[in-house]
């Protein structure tokens, strides 16, 4: 038995649009309608083209129903279970509709869901490290048995495995944000965080003082040191751009002598002006082919380059050799240092120098005011532009 998503053609909408349908075939071909119709050109392999509106939140819709139809049918295969075209008519009915839905939602089950709406990976990744940690401290649990008590016996059990305080709220938020969802969707409607607080710890400041900066930028590092060294200072000079958008941007990206970019993380579109001081180092590290930089013609993968780099910049400091074998003996100039501190150190000068928060809150590809406002806020780039001149000037006062 199987089942897929087609449009039925056997008779059209006043619109022109023909319905979307459920096709399963048991002892006869039992089609289920789904809220979605479409013109045939705007269909191809069992899915809405781009041509279509709101293609991507369709297809998603459509894909959870049907995998909710295909665990069903896998369901009865592993029972041996066979139901008339009747009983499966009603029964992929209240699957489609969503009303068995409503009634057998788990908590797991809702996780499941939630996390098929998600197409990033990283976001994938978290929510199934935290559905992890649930399977290993209660696999049978329910929103009814997840009360206030249930949450403060799960962040102990997190935190006596070692883990710290803020890597405990990760998993706690993850959690309260499936609730959300759960009460939207009207899987429930309890929510056990009215009365529950999830604890986080103030970090430890990541940033350089402008003295250290400069005194990382003048230093006469190890040769395997120096390119780590330049890549960092071409962070700070591109106002601490992430890893991944640096050493996957292609040299198309830079239009008018701006880096153009969406960022990996938040997929906001990103504008960046390339001083004088990050042309130089691109040119000193430029790709061979169509990435801006050298890093991805060496490595396959950026996080390889990368985690050598973190590597790289903690060991940056005095080298003495000693014993018969010469041994090198580090003395580092900021042992905890990492390509992320230039994103803090940039906004803690840029803080120093009276730069507003709004102006670094754009500079840094942050929402500032309310999220509906900073929609239709055609922020001036020219400020952030010169912000970041400031800073750099900032830096290279002696």
């Amino acid at each position: 038995m199987k089942a897929k998503i087609v449009i039925d053609t056997r008779r059209s909408k006043k619109d022109g649009t023909y319905p979307v349908v459920i096709e399963v075939r048991n002892k006869d071909k039992i089609r289920i309608a789904t809220p979605y119709s479409s013109l045939p050109e705007n269909w191809k392999n069992g899915a809405f083209t781009r041509a279509e509106s709101n293609h991507q939140r369709k297809n998603i819709i459509l894909r959870d129903m049907l995998n909710r139809v295909e665990r069903f049918i896998l369901q009865l295969e592993d029972e041996e279970q066979e139901l008339t075209d009747s009983e499966m008519r009603k029964k992929l009915s209240e699957i489609v509709s969503g009303e068995e839905k409503k009634k057998e939602k788990t908590f797991l089950d809702c996780l499941d869901e939630f996390i098929s709406y998600k197409d990033k990976k990283g976001t994938i990744e978290v929510y199934s490290m935290t559905r992890g940690k649930i399977e290993m401290f209660d696999p049978h649990c329910t929103f009814k048995s997840m009360d206030k008590k249930w949450l403060m016996r799960f962040e102990e059990w997190l935190k006596a495995s070692g883990m710290k305080t803020n890597a405990v709220a990760i998993h706690l938020r993850n959690i309260r944000a499936v609730f959300n969802y759960a009460i939207d969707e009207e899987y429930t409607t309890l929510y056990p965080f009215r009365r529950f607080s999830i604890k986080k710890e103030e970090t430890r400041k990541r940033s350089l003082t402008v003295e250290q900066l400069r005194t990382l930028r003048d230093y006469p590092c190890e040769e395997y040191q120096e390119k780590y060294r330049d890549i960092f200072m071409l962070m700070f000079y591109l106002i601490g751009i992430n890893a991944a958008d640096l050493f996957l941007a292609r040299k198309k990206d830079v239009v008018n002598g701006r880096l153009e970019y969406q960022r990996a993380k938040t997929g906001k579109l990103y504008s960046v002006l390339i001083q004088p001081e990050a042309q130089a180092i691109i040119d000193k590290y430029a790709g061979e082919g169509e990435y801006l930089l050298n890093v991805m013609d060496t490595y396959a993968n950026y996080k390889d380059f990368l985690h050598r780099m973190n590597l790289g910049l903690r060991q940056i400091g005095e080298v003495e050799r000693k014993g018969l074998g010469g041994k090198k003996e580090r003395t580092p100039l900021f042992p905890d240092l990492s390509s992320y501190w230039s994103r803090h150190t940039w906004a803690t000068l840029a803080a120093q120098l009276d730069t507003p928060k709004d102006v670094i809150s754009e500079a840094l590809g942050h929402e500032y005011g309310s999220s509906t406002t900073s929609i239709y806020i055609n922020f001036n780039r020219e400020k952030v532009d010169q912000a970041n001149r400031k800073v750099i000037d900032f830096l290279l006062l002696q």
